[in-house]
Parts: C-alpha cells; sequence; structure tokens
C-alpha cells in the first residue's frame, strides 16, 4: 500500500515497476492514469475550453482519507500491492493528474479494486478543482451526480 500526494509528474512505467519488485506471486496489475481534458463540461450540456487545471487539497487531511480509501480495497481484495500518486498544484491540459494500480494475484481483484479506488477518489478524496480557460476565466468542478452514483455500487 503506498500513498502519494504530490506535485511533480510521475513516471508510469518506473512507479507500477517498483510496486511489483521482487514480488512474483503478483499475476495481474490494473491502472488508470487520469488525464486534465481540454474540454469542460459545465453541467448544463455546455462545453468550454479548458487550458489548466489547479488542484488544490488539504495536506495531511488528503493523505489520510487516501489512506483510509487504499485500506478499505486491501480488505475487499486480495491484493499483494497498491499504489495512488494524486498530483496538486497548477496542471495544463493534457498533463498526469492521478494514477491507481492494483496488483493481485489474479487478473480480477485486481481490476476491481482499481475500479473501486477511482471511483471512491472521484467522490471521497478532499481536493478542489479549478478549470480554466484561455481568456482566463475559471470555474470550480462540481460533484456529478454520475460519480455519486458509481461510488454508490461499491456500499
Amino acid at each position: 500500500m503506498s500513498v502519494k500526494v504530490q506535485a511533480d509528474d510521475f513516471d508510469l512505467a518506473a512507479e507500477l515497476a517498483a510496486m511489483r519488485a521482487g514480488n512474483h506471486n503478483i499475476g495481474a496489475v490494473a491502472s488508470f492514469v487520469g488525464l486534465v481534458r481540454d474540454m469542460a463540461d459545465l453541467g448544463d450540456g455546455g462545453r468550454d475550453q479548458v487550458t489548466a487545471m489547479t488542484l488544490e487539497h488539504y495536506p495531511g487531511m488528503t493523505e489520510k482519507m487516501l489512506a483510509r480509501i487504499d485500506a478499505e480495497a486491501q480488505a475487499r481484495w486480495p491484493l499483494e500491492a497498491s499504489l495512488i500518486i494524486h498530483r496538486h498544484g497548477r496542471l495544463q491540459a493534457g498533463e498526469q493528474i492521478v494514477l491507481v494500480a492494483c496488483a493481485s494475484p489474479h487478473r480480477t481483484a485486481a481490476l476491481e479494486a482499481c475500479h473501486f479506488l477511482i471511483d471512491w477518489l472521484k467522490t471521497e478524496a478532499p481536493f478542489w478543482k479549478l478549470e480554466q480557460t484561455p481568456d482566463g476565466d475559471g470555474h470550480w468542478v462540481a460533484a456529478r451526480d454520475s460519480d455519486t452514483a458509481a461510488t454508490e455500487k461499491w456500499r
């Protein structure tokens, strides 16, 4: 189990290699990488171009919540390892925001745990996202009903 909240980008291949290094009981690794999109859904059917996103969080509280979510995945599935990396600060369109990875002896557990973690991060992780447009305007990303519904299926 590993949780990192950082401003710096991450190297996907290096992180996955480190997560599974030396553990030959791992038969499957499932991962998800979230990226900053260049278009925002305004919720009213409208869309707006996005040039950057600023992610804010409360240090200490954020890491504790991510660790709690990760511990829940560990309790539900037979995982050999898991990894959550979530970035904060100003990110440009196309940059990596989040990495979730789960390793297990079998693919079903790895895939389900990875899906669980990303669903729960969307609704439970204490991050605030400000999408910025080319003209300098910005809008805070609101919670979406679809994200809440995705989380509910795991309750």
